[in-house]
């Protein structure tokens, strides 16, 4: 696959993430802020100036992603968790094993 192939595909991949109703809108946005920032033409430091205008867009597109990733995961872990909690309530230790409770 080409480069620009492979870079459409990733885009579009992160494009879904976003329509997708489990992902929290913090990290919507983040993901949507970093493909914004790699597409727009204007960048914080431009990319005229050697070596240092490439910076910004090689440390603050994958820490957008990064971050938005972070917080799918955390909000991923809480619904598994929450999950957890609903399937075993009402659930009673059996009195034999009780004391294994407070080890």
């Amino acid at each position: 696959m080409s480069k620009t192939g492979e870079f459409t595909t990733k885009v579009h991949g992160y494009l879904d993430v976003v329509k997708s109703d489990e992902t929290p809108l913090s990290a919507k946005l983040l993901l949507v802020a970093a493909v914004a920032y790699f597409l727009w033409p204007f960048d914080l430091i431009p990319d005229f100036i050697p070596v240092i205008g490439y910076l910004d867009d090689l440390i603050i597109v994958p820490l957008l992603i990064w971050l938005a990733f972070r917080q799918i995961e955390a909000e991923r872990k809480r619904r598994l968790a929450e999950q957890r909690l609903r399937e075993t309530q009402g659930f009673k230790i059996p009195d034999h094993c009780q004391h294994l409770k407070n080890d």
